[in-house]
């Protein structure tokens, strides 16, 4: 039995990393490349069983034993646990399709993004992971259940499965050297085999699947409690999310003022929209273009320090993402390798998209606002901070983390680069305003849905009328939300906690976001304690004031 704290941990991140071996891989721990993860209702159980017996293990540990790092590491895991105890008692892998898609796609994609072994290595461990996909998914035939499956949740899911057949059968092997070429051909039919049957079985289940998506209010306000230690509940985050929809809507209709002489913003960044790149990589290029200048503007006005070594690479979209995601992503560089670079995803549409399709995907990444989102994914968004957090040495800030920090942490970027001026035009400040608006209005939608107080319908509407999304895009975006309850809340609601606690961490050093020193060192500290709940990243980063 273990008799320190971190003999604790270390039992507990071994036993995680046996049950999840796709994220302890994309980590870093190659030991586990090639495995997936046992998705059988047996496992399910299991790992909920040791979930609530880790969680009470943790929470007995007396504080007065820890250092003060110990115990912030202990409250991240206790509410981590938390949270999946919640996830678990809705039996989450009984609902969404897609559970079953995602651990051999990524499992395989990331084992070449990152490439952290020789080609040969890789192929090897991929084609063993490819060999277990039609496991993983006879256990998702095996463990949904039609009636409690959404309908809108299906049909993604189907879009995912036909776009991983062509990712294994076709993309995958082609991308390989000629004499590795054959084996991933074979085992990637394979897998694409099991894919499109998978894809079959969710079309025949398809009139059966009249499940709802609703988290509940009880769940919602536990998570916003108990995992994120937030100090209000849903119904109190949605009013926030209303008065900001109010405050930003407002600005936005001065800012179109003083571009064209109309309080319609929305016209305004309809028509800003057709200053859109012609091909997807033209918008891959105006990504990278941006995400450099964003870099150079940080360096020169000395905004954050930079680890060793750190680059950000600009790419297309993973293939299998493209038909469920349409906003740009990025991943972060490995935890437990050497590797500092990070990859930066732009949107590309789905193979076999129409023209009109690829257009409007193009035009919700149009040229004036790709500046905030570049500042958003990259500099000093995600990138920069998961490269800062990579340093941290606690093992156990490596494997948890919360996208209220994370992706605050983002949004946040967006809005002090506008105060230091990085926006040099009216319509990239129409942007930040419109991005933030934007997640003001998922605020509105997410916890409306969750709590059964909107459709589906009514949520693309709400989040169009307050965007200058496309449809189609605004599609995708709810019913995202739809199958993450809670993260869509995130963004906004972190980053206003976030400015909260550095007006906070200035007024204890005695100054104000004008001293570029004292920000620096509030950027650094924040982001260098990893991505912790919100009450812990404050205690954390108080404690360096």
């Amino acid at each position: 039995m273990p008799t320190t704290f971190a003999e604790h941990v270390r039992d507990f991140l071994s036993e995680q990393y046996r049950e999840h071996p796709v994220r302890a891989s994309g980590m870093g721990l190659t030991e586990f490349d090639e495995s997936l993860d046992d998705l059988s209702a047996d496992a399910y159980h299991r790992r909920a069983d040791a979930a609530r017996a880790w969680r009470e293990r943790f929470a007995a540990i007396d504080a007065s034993e820890l250092s003060f790092d110990e115990e912030i590491d202990r409250d991240l895991v206790v509410a981590g646990l938390v949270e999946q105890g919640v996830y678990d008692e809705w039996e989450v892998w009984r609902r969404q399709p897609d559970y079953y898609l995602n651990p051999g796609m990524r499992g395989v994609f990331t084992l070449f993004l990152h490439a952290l072994r020789p080609e040969r290595d890789l192929v090897q461990a991929a084609v063993a992971r490819l060999r277990q996909v039609p496991d993983n998914l006879a256990a998702g035939r095996a463990n949904l259940r039609p009636e409690l499956v959404p309908e809108i949740l299906l049909r993604r899911a189907i879009n995912q499965a036909r776009a991983g057949a062509n990712y294994t059968r076709h993309l995958l092997p082609a991308q390989m050297s000629e004499e590795n070429r054959q084996p991933m051909a074979d085992a990637g039919a394979d897998a694409a085999d099991a894919y499109e049957e998978y894809a079959a079985f969710l079309e025949e289940i398809s009139p059966q699947a009249t499940g709802d998506w609703a988290f509940g209010e009880d769940r919602y306000n536990t998570v916003l409690r108990e995992a994120e230690l937030l100090g209000f509940d849903a119904r109190a985050l949605r009013e926030k999310g209303r008065q900001q929809v109010d405050e930003l809507s407002a600005a936005l209709r001065d800012g179109a003022h003083r571009l064209r002489g109309t309080d319609d913003w929305h016209a305004v960044l309809l028509e800003l929209n057709r200053d859109r790149p012609m091909t997807p990589e033209d918008m891959r290029r105006g990504y990278e273009e941006w995400t450099a200048r964003a870099r150079a503007f940080l360096v020169d006005r000395g905004l954050v320090s930079f680890p060793a070594g750190e680059e950000c690479s600009v790419e297309p979209s993973a293939p299998y993402q493209r038909p469920v995601l349409a906003v740009a992503s990025y991943v972060a560089p490995p935890s437990f390798a050497e590797t500092m670079r990070g990859h930066f995803f732009v949107p590309f549409p789905p193979e076999g998209a129409s023209d009109e399709e690829i257009a409007k995907r193009l035009e919700s990444n149009c040229f004036p606002g790709i500046p905030t989102t570049a500042v958003h994914e990259a500099y000093p968004g995600h990138h920069w901070h998961l490269a800062m957090a990579k340093g941290n040495p606690s093992h156990a800030r490596q494997w948890f983390g919360t996208s209220y920090f994370a992706e605050g942490w983002a949004l946040y970027a967006e809005r002090m680069m506008e105060d230091a001026g990085f926006y040099d035009d009216l319509r990239h400040i129409l942007y930040r305003l419109e991005a933030t608006l934007f997640r003001a209005a998922r605020i509105v939608t997410d916890v409306s849905l969750h709590l059964g107080e909107m459709t589906h319908e009514e949520g693309v509407a709400y989040v169009m009328a307050n965007s200058s999304l496309t449809e189609p895009t605004a599609v995708a975006e709810v019913t995202r939300y739809c199958s993450w309850p809670t993260q869509a809340s995130s963004y906004l609601t972190g980053c206003l906690e976030i400015l909260r606690i550095r007006d906070r961490y200035l007024s204890a050093r005695g100054t104000d976001a004008s001293d570029v020193t004292a920000l620096r060192d509030f950027h650094d500290a924040i982001a260098g304690s990893g991505t912790l709940p919100i009450a812990l990243a404050e205690r954390a980063v108080m404690a360096t004031a």
